[in-house]
Parts: C-alpha cells; structure tokens; sequence
C-alpha cells in the first residue's frame, strides 16, 4: 500500500537540489514521517482520553500541529489551497519557525525517556534540506497518506523503512555503518532468545535493528501476552545508545515504526562513559550489537579503559563486558563474526 508513496517521495528527493543521496533522502523522510507520527499518536491520545470523558492537552502548539502547517483541509477532507503553505513560505516557516520551535523541546522535557524530549532531540540534530517549497509540499501531500494507527500499518511501514534502511547502507558515504544485514540480526536474535521481563542493550545502536528485531521476536505471540507484558516491552526492556546524529535519528524512527512509542536511545557517545562508574543499577540482562570495528577514540576517551587501546569494537566489548548482568547473554558481531555467550566457544563473552 505504502511502497509506492516511498517512492514517489524518492523521486521528488531525487530531483531537489539539496537532497544528495540515499542517505539525505532518509533523514528527510523521517523527520516529515516523524511528524506525521506525532499527528496521528495525538488524535489516538484524544480519542481515548474522551472516551473516558477526560480531556487531553496536546504536545504540540496548535499553529504547529500537522492539521495547521502542513495539511489543512476542507470540509471534504481534500487539501485547502488557500491555506496550505507551499513555495518559499513553506521553506521559511519549516526552516524559521517549525525546526526552532521542535529544537525547544528538548529544554522543556522531563527526561530523555519522553517523546518531548525526542522530539528536541531530532529538531535539534537535522536540518530541513529540501529547497523547493514546492517539491516539499508534495513530498507533504503523500506522506499525509501514511497511517500509524494500526498494527497492519506499523507493520508495512516497518517493512518498507527497513528496505530504505538497506538501501541506504549500500549507498556509500559511510553509509554501512547504519546497517546490519536483517538475516544476521535475525539468527543471533533467535540464539539469544531475549525473553520478557529481561532487559536488552545495544550501545552501539544506529538504525536499532537489533533492538527492532528482538521486540518483534519477544512480541510475536502478543494474543497471548498479557497488558502488563505489552507495558513492560514498550517502557522497561530496550535500551541503546548511539553517537552519530543521522543514526539517532533512524534507530529512534525505525523502533517507532516498529511500535514502541518512545525508545529509550539516547545521543551520546558510549566511549565516553567511564566503565568504572557502572553500577549494578545500570546493567542489562541482554547485549545485541554491531559495534564499529576500525574506527579509532582519543586518548582521552581510552583513559575511561581498563585495557588501553584506540581500536573503537575492542572498547566496546569492554563496556558490553561491564555492563552485562551476571548470568546474562550477549550476541555481538566484530568484523563480521558472532560472539556469543550462550555456548562454551572460547571467543564467547562471559560476565
């Protein structure tokens, strides 16, 4: 349904100046489908809010709200003309008032685990790049047609993100990093086996393919899985961490595609974390990961390890190392092999 809309938005990318690649064409689909997520989520929030006869307070100002700027409407639910923004004061309102306005988000919220704070997150972190207002309000209009509000819809649109993802990752400009074959994440997933009520960890994130992968498989029998298990899946069991602005912002988009509202992943570098200071607290049961291998970290940075080294994937394992519960388990691909503690093979990680 949806597979066709994605390409129609490519093409549009293709023929803008400022879109370059597969990967600027990914950055700027999801923040227009991010806030195309937001609208439908909200609308969900009031409608259930009034059902128990309460009234609900939207995130976002009305002036800013998807209805407003970006698809006003008439009575018959076609696009008002006469409203709706498009050439240069398209471009000016996104780019003077829409991206400063979502940037201040990340000041006003409570903590990172908020969608306010995602929000902030994301505004803060990317540009608007498209620089015809017109080829933005087209790329608009088709995304207005995606819809978040149905396990079908999250599904295919999963799907189709994860194709853009691939596509992305063989693209070039380092575009790799951001991409770990689906198979492979499959297969160490299912060796894994992740259970509900564990914790799972990748503090080497990017597009959060291991963290999507091990919902889906946790998820798989949600008939049977009770509302607390559904709860706990989406608040209390997956954690990441990610350096690089565009991968924060794919991994953030893509576990949101795949039904968690508000992922815990935070923008920072893991590296920069003092091994030594984590405590018991902060341990997980589970470790999913892809860490970068080749990459070198400062001196500085390496000052936060016990084995001094500035080889990025052995500073990694360090931390998994650390931050691995006792008795837990850990799938974790260097340089395209798995390590894995739940056997007795002597490259495994062992807590």
């Amino acid at each position: 349904m949806f597979e066709q809309t994605f390409k129609n938005i490519d093409d549009i990318l293709y023929k803008d100046a400022g879109a370059d690649s597969e990967l600027d064409y990914i950055e700027q689909t999801s923040w227009i489908l991010f806030l195309r997520y937001i609208d439908d989520l909200e609308l969900e929030k009031k409608d259930k809010a009034e059902l128990k006869g309460q009234s609900y307070t939207f995130i976002l100002d009305e002036e800013y709200r998807w209805a407003n700027w970006a698809m006003p409407k008439t009575a018959d639910g076609k696009v008002d003309h006469h409203k709706a923004m498009t050439g240069n004061d398209l471009v000016d309102f996104v780019d003077d008032n829409l991206f400063p306005y979502l940037s201040k988000f990340k000041e006003k919220a409570d903590s990172p685990k908020t969608i306010e704070y995602k929000i902030g997150e994301i505004f803060s972190e990317l540009k608007n790049k498209i620089q015809s207002g017109y080829n933005l309000r087209e790329i608009i209009e088709y995304a207005d047609s995606f819809e978040f509000r149905t396990s079908k819809d999250k599904h295919e649109l999963s799907h189709l993100y994860e194709a853009k993802i691939k596509n992305m990752g063989n693209a070039g400009r380092n575009g790799g990093q951001y991409y770990t074959p689906r198979p492979l994440i499959r297969a160490i997933v299912e060796v894994v086996n992740p259970q509900i009520g564990e914790t799972v960890y990748d503090g080497a994130v990017g597009s959060a393919g291991f963290l999507c992968e091990a919902y889906t498989n946790m998820s798989k029998d949600r008939d049977a899985l009770k509302v607390s298990d559904l709860n706990t899946l989406q608040e209390t069991t997956f954690y990441g961490k990610e350096k690089k602005n565009l991968a924060y912002i794919i991994g953030v988009m893509n576990m949101i595609m795949h039904g968690i509202e508000t992922p815990n992943i935070i923008h920072t570098n893991t590296l920069t974390e003092n091994i030594r200071d984590i405590q018991e607290k902060d341990r997980k049961n589970v470790i999913l990961a892809n860490p970068p291998f080749g990459g070198k970290e400062r001196k500085e940075v390496q000052q936060n390890f016990d084995i001094k080294t500035g080889e990025t994937a052995f500073l990694f394992l360090q931390h998994f190392i650390k931050i691995l519960k006792a008795g837990g388990r850990a799938g974790v691909v260097i340089k395209n092999t798995f390590l894995s503690n739940t056997d007795n093979a002597s490259t495994s990680l062992r807590k």
